[in-house]
């Protein structure tokens, strides 16, 4: 069997994460499949240097509003299909999907809405979450095999955050938005993390301005799932929370095929 190594990280910025070791880390790591979101970055501003690096073929889906959301794959497999968005006007335009598919897997790399906002924006994140659960299920219902990674934008559980108490009137650990994620896991995913590890203190994002990193204050927002019928698959799962650039760190799993 071999080994399929993919990563998923939020790098809060293509441009300004390229300067702090972007590709010196995915050199170094040399995963088959990394994805990364919130680019801010419609794709015709990535730089040449950015959109082929060597080893990998980059694929991204551009937001109609520059230096905003995006999100990328780099792939050392060429994918057999590749579709930028989820073909529903409503949530098409902020360049927040890649679906690529490949012999023994479908991956889609997603950059979930933020709620904080307004209440407009929690609501259009909700909306988005329905979507994907209707958009996944039907994969489902077909039979696929099918893996998704992402900021997700809200904490599962209170182990999944440093302060639950604080934040549970928050959007991103709202009983709606947690509740979500159950029904998301009942209908066929696994939480590759947590099916390995039960332990607290682990995040994977951590807020800027009140230097939260350096105390671990942190949050467990980003994610890769699997269906059931991966689970045979799946060698481990990680978080790779001493990598800096982002305000996020990245995550990953390996697969053996």
């Amino acid at each position: 069997m071999k080994k399929t190594r993919l990563i998923s990280w939020n790098v809060n910025g293509l441009r300004s994460v390229a300067k702090k070791g972007f590709v010196e880390f995915l050199l170094k790591d040399s995963p088959d499949i990394l994805c990364i979101q919130e680019t801010k970055a419609r794709e015709e501003d990535v730089p040449q240097e950015l959109k082929e690096i060597k080893g990998y073929y980059g694929y991204f889906s551009s937001p109609e509003r520059k230096g905003y959301s995006g999100v990328g794959i780099y792939t050392k497999e060429k994918p057999l299909n590749v579709e930028r968005n989820f073909g529903n006007p409503k949530f098409d335009s902020e360049g927040r999907a890649l679906i690529l598919t490949y012999p023994n897997y479908i991956l889609l790399n997603v950059y979930f809405p933020n709620g904080k906002m307004s209440k407009e924006r929690l609501q259009y994140k909700m909306d988005f979450y329905d979507m994907f659960f209707n958009y996944t299920k039907s994969m489902l219902e077909n039979g696929n095999k099918i893996i998704v990674c992402g900021d997700v934008n809200t904490a599962h559980k209170e182990i999944d955050i440093a302060r639950p108490k604080e934040n549970e009137k928050i959007s991103g650990f709202l009983l709606e938005e947690r509740a979500w994620i159950d029904k998301f896991l009942e209908a066929g995913f696994i939480d590759t993390f947590r099916h390995f590890n039960k332990d607290p203190g682990n995040y994977s994002w951590w807020d800027y301005k009140s230097k939260a990193r350096e105390r671990n204050v942190g949050w467990r927002i980003d994610y890769f799932y699997i269906s059931n019928n991966l689970l045979n698959n799946l060698n481990s799962a990680f978080i790779l929370n001493q990598i800096m650039g982002s305000d996020h760190c990245p995550v990953g799993i390996d697969l053996l095929f």
